[in-house]
């Protein structure tokens, strides 16, 4: 595969930009956690969480789900519910999300997995899911490439392979699989946009396939992406008003019923992908704006899906994404879960994992994609005190906690936020803040990433 410039790199899902040093020293601070003494403040904390933790069986999405129990009462009437990780890329988060998947389409009624990554690429998974479209290994394998890469997991394909059995046990009330995302979409998204017109508005045809000219993906899909960071701005930006052009004169055009409906928002997906590489990646201010954009998109696509589907959505994204409040506001001003929030009230909700220690695929500094080991949390972090609770694995409500454990909760201290590049620096985070409810999880070890 041909590489970005190194300021290009992985811009899209790269979740921080944090200084290697000041990495090296929370890494080292790691290895000394938990040998320095509890304070009376700390103890109380540590008991008043224990009192309103409820313990965890398992992650591992088999056998009986009675101690998610609780964490259906915590969501309550909730129509999307944000599920994050602590990495983007440990089995541990991965397998809890397909375990809640499986819990809340059989016990709450859910029925859409929602995942960050492009528009067409859940439209293909939702093939397979639906009607068994397609070989959900060449699926992956073709999609989840560069920026999408960990995603290509044994992990997702062991969920999207459940969906579809679930689905040929209940054909007339199936689960369904959507990406949110906008880094790649595919020829089948221009194919569904075009024929719409075909069938609907012909004259309109020519005018469509001019304006989308050199925008329909040849190549695979990392090489896309490629191609399309280093081309030149005043290019990128050209085809996005291309594709502006395009959107405005199919709402133009007008129509009515699900097809008009699910036609603009396919249209909408072509736009996003274009004036989502219309930024200047090279400029700070412009990169901020870029993540600003992508998270709002990222929200905009799950309502519309939720709205128009009817259906409830479990989320799965970073912690830094799920979240109300940025980790790193410098280059995330506002997360997906804010724009969610305004968009859907308490309908939304978030939650966050923590961890203590363990394993994860990440990027190296040398470009490398490796796993990476850190022991337990360091000490004054929030992982450090979480992990002292007599539980291994728990789910905490943040918002009905005890009173100490509140303030606790409420307060900024250095937590672990990594993305696809490591070593990060962690970062201060107030878990109440970002988060309604939080998983805790004792040790995690490296998704199964999978070679094709």
């Amino acid at each position: 595969m041909v590489r970005a410039a190194p300021a290009r790199k992985h811009w899209i899902m790269k979740r921080h930009r944090s200084g290697f040093v000041l990495a090296l020293l929370i890494c080292l601070g790691t290895v000394v956690s938990g040998m320095a003494p509890a304070s009376a403040t700390d103890t109380e904390v540590v008991e008043a969480i224990e009192r309103h933790a409820h313990p965890l069986r398992t992650v591992e999405p088999r056998g009986d789900t009675g101690d998610l129990r609780p964490f259906d009462r915590m969501i309550g009437d909730a129509r999307v519910v944000g599920l994050g990780e602590a990495t983007h890329s440990s089995h541990d988060f991965f397998a809890m999300k397909h375990r809640v998947f499986r819990h809340l389409v059989e016990e709450k009624g859910f029925r859409t997995f929602a995942l960050e990554a492009s528009w067409s690429t859940g439209l293909r998974l939702n093939d397979y899911v639906l009607y068994g479209t397609g070989d959900p290994r060449r699926i992956m394998r073709d999609e989840f490439q560069r920026d999408y890469r960990l995603w290509n997991n044994s992990e997702y394909l062991e969920l999207v392979e459940w969906m579809r059995a679930y689905n040929r046990r209940h054909p007339q009330d199936p689960v369904q699989f959507m990406g949110d995302d906008f880094a790649y979409n595919g020829p089948e998204l221009y194919d569904r946009v075009t024929g719409y017109v075909a069938r609907n508005h012909p004259g309109l045809l020519e005018r469509f396939n001019g304006l989308y000219r050199g925008l329909r993906p040849t190549v695979p899909a990392g090489e896309y992406i490629e191609r399309y960071l280093n081309r030149p701005l005043a290019e990128r930006k050209e085809m996005a008003v291309r594709t502006g052009r395009a959107l405005e004169l199919l709402k133009g055009a007008g129509g009515e019923g699900k097809a008009y409906d699910w036609a603009v928002q396919h249209a909408t997906a072509v736009d996003q992908t274009a004036r989502g590489y219309a930024f200047d990646a090279e400029d700070p201010a412009q990169l901020a704006a870029a993540m600003l954009y992508r998270d709002g998109i990222m929200a905009d696509n799950v309502a519309w899906w939720q709205r128009h589907t009817g259906t409830k959505v479990l989320l799965s994204a970073h912690n830094g994404h799920i979240a109300y409040v940025p980790d790193d506001p410098q280059h995330y001003p506002k997360v997906q879960g804010a724009f969610l929030r305004e968009q859907l009230g308490r309908a939304y909700v978030s939650v966050g994992f923590t961890f203590d220690r363990g394993s994860f695929n990440a990027t190296g500094p040398d470009g490398r994609l490796q796993r990476f080991t850190v022991g337990p949390a360091a000490s004054g972090s929030n992982e450090a005190t979480l992990d002292r609770v007599r539980h291994r694995d728990y789910i905490l409500d943040l918002r009905t906690a005890p009173a100490v454990a509140r303030t606790w909760l409420s307060t900024s201290r250095p937590t672990r936020s990594i993305g696809t590049d490591y070593p990060e620096a962690a970062l201060d985070i107030a878990l109440a803040a970002s988060y309604d409810i939080l998983i805790h999880l004792h040790r995690v070890e490296a998704s199964r990433l999978r070679d094709g």
